[in-house]
This record gives structure tokens, sequence and C-alpha cells, in this order.
């Protein structure tokens, strides 16, 4: 027997609930300033936002004429990343996000947290969730730079049985809104500083956290 498909919020946990654009940075800018790489964000604008660490590394290399491996880099940064935002989960599940998440699973609509943090740590932060069926983590192994692609939202609803056209996705920067909207997925975004020269049009709405009434929007836009 196939799981019922139904209603559901996939939330990019990483850059929509914690400030991952500015950790992504940050992480970056360190580790090429460690090999004396500059790096600053209209070089991040230009040569990584949304595209692919290890290719957009490469081009920036090229242009500066380094010696230095953009795979190596590509890798250092994305192992790196992960583990800061594994150390974030603690205190990144606050009470305004328990309050989201429980007014959406109460409302009967499936809830996917994905994130590039490591598995075992954050079951242990979403403790409170994990034994309802409607709940769900799945794991982001993305390597679009400070963003998921079409095809990451298409697979977390398809791993979660949710159809596109029954699905909202909680983005945390309009490159993401963006590949949401050509997954076919509704969006709603959380813009901050970092991102905010991003086109985030086409987005029901742009609010500042994710919290109770955010869920609440999100319900009434899905009918639920």
């Amino acid at each position: 027997m196939t799981e019922e498909v139904k209603k559901g919020v996939i939330i990019e946990f990483d850059f929509a609930v914690v400030n991952g654009a500015q950790i992504l940075f940050d992480t970056t800018k360190k580790l090429l300033n460690d090999v004396e790489i500059p790096f600053d964000k209209r070089v991040e604008a230009f040569h990584l936002a949304g595209g692919n660490y290890q290719g957009g590394l490469a081009e920036y290399f090229a242009e500066i004429k380094t010696k230095k491996t953009a795979q190596k880099a590509a890798k250092d940064i994305s192992t790196t990343f992960s583990n800061a935002l594994t150390k974030t989960l603690p205190g990144s599940v606050t009470e305004d996000f328990r309050a989201f998440l429980r007014i959406l699973l109460e409302r009967g609509l499936k809830v996917v947290v994905a994130t590039r943090a490591h598995m075992d740590e954050a079951k242990k932060a979403f403790a409170e969730f994990m034994e309802n069926p409607d709940f769900a983590l799945y794991q982001e192994v993305s390597s679009a730079y400070g963003c998921v692609k079409w095809d990451a939202w298409r697979r977390a609803a398809a791993a979660h049985h949710l159809r596109s056209f029954l699905t909202i996705a909680v983005a945390g920067s309009g490159l993401s809104v963006k590949s949401a909207l050509l997954a076919g997925v509704g969006a709603f975004a959380v813009m901050n500083e970092h991102v905010a020269y991003q086109d985030f049009s086409g987005v029901d709405e742009i609010v500042d956290k994710v919290d109770a009434n955010l869920a609440e929007k999100i319900a009434a836009k899905l009918k639920a």
C-alpha cells in the first residue's frame, strides 16, 4: 500500500531559520584568507552565490591566478559549514520555531526540515517532534552555494510523498525562492541582511522570522 499523499511544508532550515548565509560567508572568508586569497561580498555574489562550490571557486581562482586547488577548498568549505551549522542547532530550535512546527503539525500537514547539519545532532535538537509521523528531518546534500537548486526541492518532496503543487517551501534566499518556484512549489521567504540584494519576486510573502504567525499564514495558504 502506498503512503497517502499529503499537503506539506519544507523548511530550508540552514538559511531560513539559521542565518546560514552569514555563517557561510564567514566560513568561506576565513578559509580563503587563511591561504591568502581575498574574499568579500562582491566576490561571493559574482562567483559563488547560487552556483556549485567547486565550479565557482575554480572560476574565481582562475581569475586571480592562484595555484590553490578549487576541489580542496570546496570540500573544506562544505565540511566546515556543516560543522558550524551543527553547532548552532541547540540554540536555533527556539520556542518561536517550535510553535511554528506545532501549529503546522496540528493542522495535519507534513513538515520536512531540510538541513546540512549532522543528522545525529539534528535528531537530538528536534527530539520533541521525532515520534510524530508527520515530522521529518531531511539531510540536504546540495553542493549549491547559499541555496538549493530546483531538483533539491523536488527530491525532498518526493522523499516524503509530497506533491509540489500541495507543498510550500520556507526559503532563506531569493535564489532558493526561484528554485522552489521552478520546482512548482509555492514559497514564503525569510530575508536577512546578507541576502537582501537578491531577487525575491514571485514569493507569497517575505517575513523576518519563522514563528507561529508564519505557520498560520502557510496553513491558510494550504487551506489546512
